[in-house]
């Protein structure tokens, strides 16, 4: 399977022309939970049809009842065409929302629409692809995804979320966290320190190692083209079926991700 046909590529409303031009299937970031909980859908005047909403819960307060959120749900999948909702829900799990997210998994397969949920979600599904990151500091992702795999009932039940790393570690690196790069200190770096760079393959990453006076050694992990998609070959080769990439995490990459340049 080609891996366009496995990528849904997430995008705000103010990028839409340009995400539609990739030709993938995609996820509209124009929808949150708020209180009620209700649906809300960002006043962009830019028509949305077809691909998955994208369902945020920034400010939800946590309080109310799924039923009615759930029927918007399938109100707006249903006026625009989408064939799924990617549940993208950061910060600690809410009662209410795995509520709504065991509601949605019964629901949404009735009408033969997907549903994606965070991993902190997935125990209370027993449908939806559950969204596993490829973000690693260490270990191997192919033992990550195949872990993942076991304990939510086999890979078909997997979604890749591919979350583009770019960290700079002090070794040794006591918890297994570095300071976040942009790509201009990325960049900057690359052409300041003219680096010999490596690939891991447990990682499914570049890195390179320099040398600071000022505080010793250090570890810098990155990711591009070549690595992300070398993570989804990985994720199609053990039987995932879909992968999320942010448009604005890799609007750089996509051309060589697919092969276009």
């Amino acid at each position: 399977m080609p891996l366009e046909e496995m990528l849904i590529l997430t995008t705000p409303p103010d990028r839409l022309a340009q995400a539609r031009q990739t030709g993938l299937t995609l996820g509209h970031m124009a929808y949150r939970v708020g209180r009620g909980p209700h649906l809300f859908r960002s006043g962009n005047p830019t028509p949305l049809r077809g691909g998955l909403m994208v369902l945020d819960v920034r400010g939800f307060d946590g309080r109310g009842e799924p039923g009615p959120l759930c029927q918007q749900i399938l109100r707006e999948c249903s006026a625009r065409g989408f064939s799924g909702v990617i549940c993208s829900f950061e910060g600690r799990p809410m009662p209410l929302l795995e509520r709504v997210v065991t509601a949605l998994d019964d629901l949404l397969p009735r009408k033969k629409l997907s549903l994606h949920v965070p991993e902190l979600y997935g125990l209370c599904t027993n449908n939806a692809g559950v969204l596993i990151s490829s973000a690693l500091s260490g270990g191997s992702l192919v033992q990550r995804l195949e872990e993942a795999a076991l304990r939510f009932g086999g890979p078909e039940r997997l979604t890749l979320l591919v979350e583009r790393v770019a960290e700079d570690f002090f070794l040794p690196s006591p918890n297994g966290s570095g300071r976040p790069l942009s790509r201009e200190e990325l960049a900057r770096q690359l052409q300041e320190r003219a680096p010999s760079v490596f690939f891991s393959n447990d990682l499914c990453a570049r890195y390179f190692t320099y040398m600071s006076r000022e505080n010793g050694a250090h570890f810098v992990l990155f990711d591009d083209a070549v690595s992300i998609r070398k993570k989804l070959q990985t994720a199609h080769r053990l039987g995932i079926p879909k992968a999320v990439l942010s448009l604005p995490e890799a609007d750089d990459l996509l051309a060589r991700l697919l092969d276009r340049e």
